[in-house]
């Protein structure tokens, strides 16, 4: 669509400023180094810090004419400088990435400042360095687990970062050129929407009409068997876990299959198992970690079918018994989202942001307790209850709230989180052992042996999840249903 002459006026002087246009198109070279914004000394904070010297102070005056424009960004160790450089190694611009509250807990929320571009690098011909900057910034705090990501843009550079897919949130003062109209920018950051795209988004219609399930349990973890107190559970686990690491997948198959019948509040009683392997020797160390699993879980292999000469695959079935399962399905608006969670572990090897590793380090009793929070016998069962899996957290939530006919937010600075391990990472991993339970504000937490529990977040009218921040602000996670099974009420539904 052609632009308006005003905007293709706007955008070309932005271009002109940021380096965003080459006019004469003649591709060069140009590399972009990485440093730390706190190491002074080092070659690339020090050119961008006399590039932001000769752009905001001396070329557009800001700063009150005090000769720098440092602040607390510049101090922090998480904080980052991208410097772009020509062929020959001449500076040409640089931009700044951190925490966007310096000193502070790191929960995933990053601002991008101080991009600056020379006057030599905006006028060199088919070198787009600012827009090469801006999209390194974005990749950057993407590799960072960073779920949202802002800027403050002077509005005469606003029409450049809309086009690489920025959105304005609000017109806002920016310490140091009050007299300069500033735009704060935000990129989506859609890596839980992503996921839960790619994990869960097609069950809907593949399996409409395949199960009939009990009305109000629909998108559960377990499967209530009608006319008796049975829940059955039944997971696979990825073939290329069983043929990387055969041991750990017999563990996982297990593992999260209790964690199904935890969250449907059903005491484990027994697993099968169906094995396939190359060979006899691969089918005995799948077997191993399964039986290693069901030992210290607690829980008896009551049999399965097991067939070598074929490719790797591991499905395993669970039964667990309960009066009164608790449903995914139970929640409602105002109910208050409760995490329950195991911290205390590490990232499995070879699954770093991926899979975090609790369970293989826990003693009997411990793993038993977990499992069951809110199982026949504990003293509190919430409303609703999900376990998280393949979907994350937010993910994980987004289905319970489907399957309650409601959305929710999720604080995410209360969310519990083990030490050292990013937000992003944390939202989107399978964690082991974490219980999402729902219920009325006043109900107390479910008491899960070592397991960590926090209120941190609440279900509401709005379809999807959304991240409630420090700042009181909230950015969309998951927009809409996440399965398209709906809600679990009214009539006989189907899984």
């Amino acid at each position: 669509m052609p632009q308006p002459a005003h905007l293709r006026t706007t955008l070309h002087a932005a271009e002109e400023i940021l380096g965003g246009l080459g006019r004469r198109p003649a591709p060069r070279e140009i590399t972009i180094g990485e440093a730390r914004a706190s190491d002074a000394g080092h070659p690339d904070v020090v050119a961008h810090r006399a590039l932001r010297r000769a752009v905001f102070v001396d070329e557009q005056g800001l700063f009150g004419g005090r000769g720098e424009d440092l602040d607390d960004t510049d101090a922090d160790p998480r904080a980052l400088v991208l410097l772009a450089r020509d062929a020959d190694g001449t500076p040409l611009g640089g931009v700044r990435l951190g925490p966007a509250r310096p000193g502070e807990p790191d929960v995933g929320w990053w601002t991008g400042s101080r991009l600056a571009v020379s006057v030599g690098g905006r006028r060199r011909a088919g070198v787009r360095v600012g827009a090469a900057l801006i999209r390194a910034a974005v990749a950057r705090a993407e590799a960072s687990g960073v779920l949202r990501f802002e800027a403050d843009v002077q509005g005469t550079n606003a029409p450049l970062f809309t086009r690489l897919g920025w959105q304005t949130v609000r017109p806002v003062t920016v310490p140091g050129a009050p007299d300069v109209p500033h735009l704060r920018m935000r990129h989506p950051m859609d890596r839980i929407q992503r996921l839960v795209d790619a994990t869960k988004s097609p069950l809907g219609e593949l399996l409409a009409d395949v199960v009939a399930m009990p009305p109000g349990f629909v998108g559960d973890d377990g499967a209530p068997v009608p006319g008796s107190d049975v829940v059955a559970a039944c997971d696979a686990i990825l073939p290329a876990m069983v043929e990387r690491d055969p041991e750990w997948a017999g563990w996982c198959g297990v593992l999260v299959n209790v964690n199904d019948l935890a969250a449907m509040g059903a005491r484990p009683v027994g697993l099968l198992d169906a094995v396939g392997a190359r060979d006899a020797s691969s089918a005995a160390r799948v077997l191993r970690g399964l039986r290693a699993a069901a030992d210290a879980y607690g829980v008896p292999v009551l049999g399965g079918h097991t067939t070598v000469d074929v490719p790797a695959s591991l499905a395993v079935t669970a039964l667990g018994t309960t009066p009164a399962p608790v449903p995914a399905g139970g929640g409602r608006p105002g109910h208050r989202v409760r995490l329950t969670a195991d911290l205390d572990g590490a990232w499995r090897p070879g699954y770093s942001g991926v899979q975090w590793d609790t369970t293989s380090r826990r003693r009997g009793e411990d793993l038993r307790a977990m499992v069951n929070a809110i199982g026949p016998d504990a003293a509190y069962r919430p409303a609703a209850a999900k376990d998280v899996s393949m979907a994350g957290l937010v993910g994980t939530l987004g289905m319970l709230a489907e399957a309650s006919g409601t959305g929710a937010v999720l604080d995410v600075a209360s969310v519990p989180r083990p030490a050292g391990v990013g937000v992003g990472d944390w939202f989107t991993c399978f964690p082991g052992f974490a219980l999402l339970t729902t219920d009325d504000p006043d109900s107390p937490l479910p008491a899960a042996g070592p397991a960590t529990g926090a209120g941190c977040g609440a279900l509401t009218d709005s379809p999807g999840v959304a991240l409630r921040w420090p700042d009181g602000e909230t950015t969309a996670a998951v927009v809409g249903p996440v399965t398209g099974l709906g809600p679990a009420t009214g009539p006989e539904r189907t899984l």
